[in-house]
């Protein structure tokens, strides 16, 4: 666990904090705002009381009991409607205007709360970050939590769509040299079938020890052994809606990616209309790897 000691030397590596509009994350991925955060730092904030954190959770398990102050803001509750103006609502109904800071988390390894901080940056809430660790870790780290069901008095939010993180079908079937396809799923899937001309960067690659993802430095390495250039456009997709790609989206955004989106219907949808496919008709015992 980062020390109290260890954050205060981070902070003062940088001259931005999360107060605000134009603020990222204080922790050892400071260099990269609005992307992940780490624990030490969420817990400031949260006596601080200048963040909003969400569970995205379902809502039996946060009733059990959850991080302090958290709302709960199930990924099924989103994508039973999902619409840009039904996500401002969501977030105008847990009290969050366009400069609070918010910070999801889930116990699913990162990518439901990848999935759902990637939608608040879509519609235009910038300052949307996940934990940096799954809520059962938290807590073996020693973290509070609490039982207390928390509501907030609504804010007013605009609606300020944000194109440069998304791609939809049409996207996806536009080719070009400099766009690079992520398929996010685990290797047996890919070779299974996956969108032509993907390149396979399964989710768990990402990951690290006690941590959702792994530091920028290795997944910088990792982009580079995959011959992935820094400058390339980036689309990420998985099987289904977009939640192991989010998790991605946020790897790739963490090692300092600045082209990146998320395919979010994914190959569900991809499949569904009957898009060209490519398969490893041959595929043997060694193809299992990533590597």
């Amino acid at each position: 666990m980062t020390s109290k000691k260890a954050l205060s030397m981070d902070s003062q590596k940088q001259d931005k904090t999360l107060r605000g509009r134009g603020s990222g994350l204080e922790s050892e991925y400071y260099s990269i705002p609005d992307t992940v955060c780490d624990v030490n730092t969420l817990s400031i904030l949260i006596r601080k009381k200048n963040v909003r954190v969400v569970d995205v959770r379902k809502e039996e398990e946060y009733a059990i009991e959850h991080i302090p102050g958290a709302v709960s803001l199930p990924l099924a509750k989103i994508l039973e409607k999902e619409s840009p103006a039904r996500c401002i609502e969501l977030l105008q109904d847990i009290g969050v205007n366009e400069d609070l800071p918010v910070v999801t988390y889930d116990d699913t390894f990162g990518a439901l709360a990848a999935r759902v901080a990637w939608t608040f940056q879509y519609v235009g809430h910038q300052h949307s970050s996940i934990l940096e660790v799954t809520f059962a870790q938290w807590k073996s780290m020693g973290f509070r939590t609490e039982k207390k069901i928390n509501s907030y008095k609504w804010q007013p939010h605009p609606l300020t769509i944000n194109q440069s993180i998304y791609a939809d079908l049409a996207y996806v079937e536009k080719a070009a040299s400099n766009k690079v396809l992520i398929d996010s799923r685990e290797r047996l899937n890919f070779l299974s079938e996956h969108i032509p001309e993907a390149v396979n960067l399964p989710y768990t690659m990402l990951r690290a020890d006690g941590k959702v993802l792994s530091k920028a430095d290795d997944i910088r390495r990792l982009l580079q052994n995959r011959g992935i250039h820094e400058n390339s456009e980036l689309v990420t997709y998985c099987g289904s809606v977009g939640t192991l790609s989010g998790l991605v989206y946020y790897g790739l955004k963490l090692a300092g990616l600045k082209d990146v989106r998320l395919y979010a219907k994914s190959f569900k949808e991809w499949k569904a209309l009957g898009k060209p496919k490519a398969e490893f008709k041959d595929a043997n015992y060694w193809d299992l790897s990533a590597e």
